[in-house]
């Protein structure tokens, strides 16, 4: 218990407080070496930031992109024009003629889709409500619609799809790991190509060729078949609305039943005679319990259902089907669609434009036609058709089974005395050259040249750019190691701080921030390792014509100031690389793997990795523990200082509130007896 001048009517609180402000000076000479020391680290850990990014520069211009860069004129851009990749050699090209440019393959309807240009299908509504706008109409089928993910659980499993009906092997896509798959029938395992799967109709099952399914691939099915849709919900609230999970309902065989209503159970059917558009009434011996729309499957009662209502449908889809398939460079693709009849002409194109078949769909309202394009040029399948249709709905209904087909061609062209040489692009790449031909032309009309050359400027201000860098991170480096220190000013104590104003404090820590790393031996020798990474010659190559910067127009600045930084002779440099940039590369790269480590790039980068390693051992990463670095070690052992000390002005705290606290004990004591004396003589008096 701590007695605070109660009897003595000190105020031993501040005296006890004054005695320990004496009392903690060595602790407040740790804490500003402990805040040395983390100002330290992070400098070293900036400076390591500045030499990583600098490192970053020294890897591009180890590239040769970095000094082989192209340029390509043609004599007619009209006709050819070339880009360069920095692996082109410097030479010229003669393309004596283009007999045919490369085009893709396309497919055009042979007329109107539609049965009267009065009255054209509107491509973004529902095909099977348009079905007598079209000149040809979909034979529309029905069944239950399902789609099915199945993950492969061993090699060449047979795959069981769970339906509930004969599956319709005309109207199925199946994909393996996106894909797609040619479905097939009544033939065996053995008879399949890599890219059909079996479908067993009598057990519903697909079997792909062996060794085409892996454990762990994944097959997509979607498929019909002449089951039911069965559709089963118990309402969670009160409600006159539900939605079908399929659509483009078909009438005939639709069936709904209603259990737990107090005024709606009951087995419902379609009422064909009331048709509204796509609504139809629902009916049970006349009564009308409310209404659906067979496009979306929405139903709407006119009494609300009760809450715990079981609501059970079945019912079958209209859908029709079709197959693409197309020659590509990877190969012949094939993909099967399945359409339903609620989908519209719009929603078809969608799904070929975004499958993998390599074909692209689009209608033009206009002429009220289609087309079918492969999405790359050339021939793929000669002596045959490049793009394949399949199916009533494609053929007839969309009227592409009897089109001809033009394009898909290959470009021909003659290319230095080479005649009639052939390529699937017009754009393809020879030699590091990518050529792209833009018309036809013959011999008589004479040759386009191409030619290849060094591009000079550009790298120019490659090299330009990492002096630049270079520069930048020397002017950094110098700072540090040549910042004023400041000795009289240590960092605050939280004394000092309060007597502070924010600014005064911010500028106060600036100049106690200041030169911790002067003349740091780590960055100096860093510095210096690059300085004579740059001036030493390069010698690995006795024919190269420079072995020195200074040869190519690259010397430091005469201001010793500038801490040696470099300067370029625009002409000089730009001269050099006209007359051999190769020279320049391998002062800059080495030349040639046996003296790859001699060129100036691979100097430096060795130079900054050790200093990078040096400061790295000296003051860590973010990520390290203090045990891993110098600094953080030192740390580590004035935290413990700090806590020692700490525990001993605790220690010391306790014995001056003790020695207070028996002072004020005994002055209570004597006040209390000289009280009772006096009193006594009071009595005495008398």
């Amino acid at each position: 218990m701590r007695i605070s001048g109660f009897a003595s009517g000190m105020d031993i609180d501040s005296m006890v407080n004054d005695l320990m402000k004496a009392e903690s000076m060595p602790l407040q000479k740790m804490q500003q070496e402990k805040q040395l020391l983390e100002w330290k680290r992070d400098d070293y850990r900036a400076m390591n930031t500045l030499l990583l990014d600098f490192r970053s520069s020294l890897t591009n211009m180890k590239l040769t992109t970095s000094y082989r860069a192209r340029q390509v004129s043609s004599t007619d851009e009209s006709k050819i024009n070339a880009t360069a990749s920095s692996a082109a050699s410097q030479t010229s090209f003669e393309i004596s003629e283009v007999k045919q440019l490369a085009t893709a393959a396309k497919l055009k309807s042979e007329g109107a889709i539609s049965a009267s240009d009065a009255d054209k299908i509107d491509s973004s509504k529902s095909l099977y409500n348009q079905n007598d706008k079209l000149a040809t109409q979909v034979s529309w089928k029905q069944g239950a619609i399902e789609n099915e993910t199945i993950n492969a659980t061993a090699n060449d499993e047979t795959i069981a799809l769970d339906a509930n009906g004969a599956v319709d092997s005309s109207a199925m896509n199946v994909q393996l790991n996106g894909k797609g798959y040619e479905v097939v029938t009544g033939v065996t395992q053995a008879d399949l190509s890599e890219n059909q799967v079996l479908l067993d109709e009598n057990n519903n099952t697909l079997t792909f060729a062996t060794g085409v399914l892996k454990e762990g691939d994944k097959v997509k099915a979607e498929y019909a078949h002449d089951g039911l849709n069965i559709d089963e919900k118990e309402l969670t609230q009160a409600t006159n609305s539900y939605r079908l999970s399929g659509r483009s309902i078909d009438i005939s065989s639709f069936e709904l039943n209603i259990t737990g209503s107090t005024d709606s159970d009951g087995t419902y059917t379609i009422d064909q005679n009331s048709a509204n558009g796509d609504t139809y009434d629902l009916v049970d011996n006349g009564n009308v319990i409310g209404t659906i729309n067979t496009n979306t499957g929405a139903i709407s009662f006119n009494n609300e259902l009760d809450e715990g209502t079981t609501i059970s449908a079945q019912y079958q889809q209209n859908y029709s089907s079709f197959s693409l398939g197309a020659h590509t460079k990877d190969g012949e693709t094939h993909r099967d669609f399945l359409i339903r009849g609620n989908e519209s002409l719009d929603q078809v194109i969608s799904k070929v434009n975004t499958s993998n078949t390599g074909l692209s769909m689009m209608y033009d309202s206009f002429t009220d036609q289609l087309t079918l394009s492969r999405k790359e040029t050339g021939n793929f399948n000669e002596g045959g058709d490049e793009i394949i249709t399949g199916g009533a709905f494609i053929d007839n209904v969309l009227r592409f089974g009897n089109a001809t087909e033009t394009g898909g061609n290959n470009a021909v062209f003659s290319i230095n005395g080479i005649e009639d040489t052939e390529r699937t692009s017009n754009n393809f790449q020879i030699d590091g050259v990518t050529f792209n031909l833009k018309q036809t032309f013959t011999a008589g009309e004479g040759p386009v040249s191409v030619n290849v050359s060094n591009d000079t400027e550009a790298v120019y201000e490659n090299i330009k750019e990492f002096v630049d860098t270079y520069n930048t991170l020397i002017d950094s480096i110098n700072s540090k190691v040549n910042q004023e220190y400041y000795r009289d000013y240590d960092p605050l104590t939280d004394d000092q701080r309060a007597s502070l104003s924010e600014k005064q404090q911010e500028d106060w820590e600036e100049m106690a921030k200041s030169g911790l790393l002067r003349r740091d031996s780590i960055l100096q020798s860093g510095l210096s390792s690059m300085r004579t990474d740059f001036y030493t010659p390069v010698n690995g190559d006795t024919s190269s014509v420079y072995n020195q910067l200074a040869e190519i127009g690259i010397t430091t600045t005469s201001n010793y100031l500038d801490g040696g930084k470099l300067e370029i002779n625009e002409a000089k440099l730009k001269e050099a690389l006209e007359e051999d940039p190769d020279a320049v590369e391998n002062l800059f790269r080495g030349s040639g793997e046996e003296y790859g480590e001699q060129g100036i790039m691979h100097r430096l980068t060795d130079s900054v990795n050790n200093t990078m390693d040096r400061i790295t051992e000296r003051a860590g990463r973010a990520t390290a523990t203090n045990q891993q670095f110098t600094i953080g070690r030192n740390l580590d052992d004035v935290n413990k200082q700090i806590q020692n000390f700490e525990d001993r002005l605790t220690q010391v705290e306790n014995r001056y509130w003790r020695q207070f606290t028996a002072m004020e004990k005994a002055m209570q004591q004597y006040n209390q007896q000289a009280a009772y004396l006096q009193q006594q003589f009071g009595g005495m008096g008398m």
